[in-house]
């Protein structure tokens, strides 16, 4: 049996700061998937518009203060191209420890691979990517300790039914377990911490604000078993959440941050938000 923990009142992830992330290149904005460095002091982030930056974050003991960023890069097609706006449209990002990157995209549902950001690569796609509803692809991404990629689709078709998640291993993509439904929020972003567990970052919008959770997973070979809910933020909390990463900072707290994708909307913004998981909450998983 499934072990779920959703710890109201107990301890949770902690507000550790937030930074709107401001510029005035052409084409800046929608931001999508994120990955910080191990130590979180760099970053990669890519667009819904198939763009991708890397910068230095900036912190004072311990919080955000400022966002140094290169310049903005189209991310090709295999052909070397500029991708049409219907098949651009870039959501997850997965860098191995090789600094190769994974980007899925949404609309052509897929996910291709970036040896560097220039050079993209087509993987295999499974026949069950082309039933995903078009804007409700594989938003998330995330690659484990052994370099394999884990995506699932936004939405799974109903409120009781769990969402498949799939995983590439080398060249072959399997299914080997859901992650349930629970409630309203739809999955937006993932990755795996350095206490190996996957971590879901979901979001609710409810028709005039965004709501924000985060789960977290405990997998055993090709099962769960154990899932804890860290955060909930209520309306109006943050901005749009789409990307994840989940890196240790010098205390040993597990640090959770995240990307507001702004929709290139002037009533939104883009947004560098980051929470914390107290010691009780970041220490390596119990064996099952």
């Amino acid at each position: 049996m499934l072990a779920f923990s959703a710890p109201l009142g107990a301890e949770t992830a902690r507000f550790a700061g937030r930074l709107t992330w401001t510029s005035d290149e052409p084409g800046f904005g929608g931001f999508s998937g994120l990955e910080v460095s191990e130590d979180g002091s760099t970053f990669t982030a890519i667009s819904d518009r198939a763009m991708i930056v890397s910068g230095r974050f900036i912190r004072e003991g311990g919080r955000l203060t400022s966002i140094e960023t290169g310049p903005l890069e189209m991310l090709p097609g295999p052909d070397g191209g500029r991708m049409a706006r219907k098949v651009g449209d870039a959501e997850g990002l997965a860098q191995r420890a090789d600094g190769r990157l994974f980007v899925s995209f949404e609309g052509v549902a897929r996910v291709w691979a970036y040896v560097t950001p220039d050079k993209a690569a087509r993987l295999p796609r499974p026949d069950a990517f082309k039933t995903f509803e078009r804007n409700a692809g594989p938003e998330a991404l995330a690659i484990d300790g052994q370099g394999r990629l884990y995506t699932l689709p936004e939405r799974s078709g109903q409120m009781d039914r769990p969402f498949p998640v799939w995983r590439l291993d080398a060249r072959h993509w399997d299914q080997p377990f859901d992650i349930p439904r629970r409630g309203p929020f739809l999955p937006v972003g993932a990755d795996f911490g350095p206490d190996g567990r996957l971590y879901l970052l979901e979001r609710n919008f409810t028709g005039y604000s965004f709501r924000s959770r985060v789960r977290r997973f405990t997998l055993d070979a090709d099962r769960i078993v154990a899932e804890e809910q860290l955060l909930e933020t209520a309306s109006f909390r943050h901005g749009n959440l789409e990307g994840l990463s989940v890196w240790r900072d010098e205390s040993g707290a597990i640090r959770l941050t995240m990307v507001a994708d702004d929709n290139f909307s002037a009533l939104q913004r883009s947004e560098i938000v980051e929470y914390s998981l107290p010691e009780s909450l970041a220490s390596a998983p119990p064996r099952p």
